[in-house]
């Protein structure tokens, strides 16, 4: 094993999930083997449709909402949570071009010894909240209800995971399969305030949140919240940071809590602009979830991804990196860094898309070019960063 996720494999995290894609690697991909999300026969057997069904969630935000809650007795900051849970299964079902009705369903699971009833109750509030948000951009959320279960023996605080479906023409699937040399790599910035939001982002995110809080924030939240830190890990590697949930970070001034819990932007408004406009001449998108800057080795083939013109490090990860000494090469490998869309297309169209972003408030530039890789079948990423240049296969 290379250095790439060493820090966040200590956390018992792994930012590549190379045991995870072992155990799916001869499982059947679907119609679009390429694509950002499995695609299967359309669930009516009409020949011209398929159908997507997709699960994801907030993973460990959850737990540091908890904790933000304990601290300030703010509950709504679980709004938050919510919202990252649903925008990670949303703006995955973008790459693929899915542009309406989605059907969704919550998933809650909780130990009632530390998450109420009322909690519960605005959680649930926040699906059907948001939902008609989503729905008011143009994308008609349909909410099918959900299940809460109560698993304290497995759960030590809250789980917040969502799950859609969707339907839609097959000749309107965006395959990131198609991804070609000399494609340009336009990012969608994932901090900042669009002007569908009500207030600034971080761009954290909703991925690399288990190395963020231990890394950033005390030990004395160790002992203070047991419950939300994995015994088996090395105490020493527990909430080993120096900042409080409460410190101020400077220039967005929003505090250390608010900024790691900044909810995962969606790029619906832009996407659905973008794809009534551009979908055939799109060839791929790509959702820089788990993996950060490295997520696109994994779409595409014989592809050497170049990004040699990044967005400045926004405030929350270079917080992050100082407070924990993470390396920035692991930083790129599990965090956005600043970007978490990715659109491939020819050169010619970029600007006009780059235009629909501004538009709504989201800063956007071509960060990048695909090229051949020099591995043949195996693709590689190269970061130009103002921290290094890193490469990663």
């Amino acid at each position: 094993m290379n250095e790439d996720g060493k820090q966040y494999l200590q956390l018992g995290v792994s930012s590549n999930k190379k045991d995870v894609h072992d155990a799916i690697k001869n499982l059947d991909k679907g119609l679009f083997p390429g694509a950002f999300c499995k695609i299967v026969e359309d669930v009516n057997e009409r020949p011209e449709y398929c159908s997507v069904f997709h699960s994801d969630g907030a993973g460990s935000k959850s737990s540091l909402a908890y904790m933000y809650y304990k601290e300030t007795g703010d509950i709504s900051i679980f709004r938050g949570v919510v919202r990252d849970a649903i925008v990670m299964n949303i703006d995955d079902l973008l790459c693929v071009g899915v542009t309406g009705p989605v059907f969704l369903s919550n998933n809650i699971s909780r130990n009632s010894h530390y998450i109420s009833g009322e909690m519960i109750a605005l959680i649930i509030d926040e699906y059907h909240n948001y939902c008609r948000e989503l729905t008011s951009f143009g994308l008609k959320m349909i909410m099918c209800g959900g299940e809460t279960a109560d698993i304290g023996d497995i759960v030590k605080t809250l789980l917040i995971d969502a799950s859609v479906f969707a339907t839609m023409k097959r000749n309107k699937v965006i395959n990131a399969g198609n991804i070609k040399e000399n494609d340009v790599i336009i990012g969608l910035a994932s901090y900042g305030k669009a002007i569908y939001e009500q207030e600034y982002n971080s761009g954290i995110g909703s991925n690399g949140l288990t190395l963020a809080r231990h890394g950033t924030l005390k030990h004395l939240y160790h002992d203070k919240y047991p419950e939300c830190h994995d015994s088996l890990i090395n105490k020493k590697s527990s909430f080993f940071g120096i900042h409080s949930l409460t410190d101020n970070v400077k220039g967005p001034e929003i505090s250390i809590g608010k900024a790691l819990l900044s909810p995962t932007r969606t790029y619906t408004p832009i996407m659905l602009k973008v794809l009534s406009t551009y979908e055939n001449q799109i060839h791929g998108i790509i959702h820089n979830t788990g993996g950060g800057q490295t997520k696109n080795l994994h779409f595409g083939r014989g592809i050497h991804y170049v990004k040699n013109n990044l967005f400045k490090i926004p405030k929350i990860f270079e917080i992050i990196q100082n407070s924990s000494k993470t390396t920035w090469r692991e930083m790129f490998s599990v965090f956005n860094m600043g970007h978490r869309l990715e659109l491939y297309c020819n050169e010619s169209i970029a600007s006009e898309i780059i235009k629909i972003s501004k538009n709504h408030g989201v800063d956007a530039q071509i960060i990048g070019q695909c090229e051949k890789s020099s591995l043949k079948e195996k693709n590689i990423v190269s970061i130009d960063s103002e921290h290094g240049i890193f490469e990663y296969t």
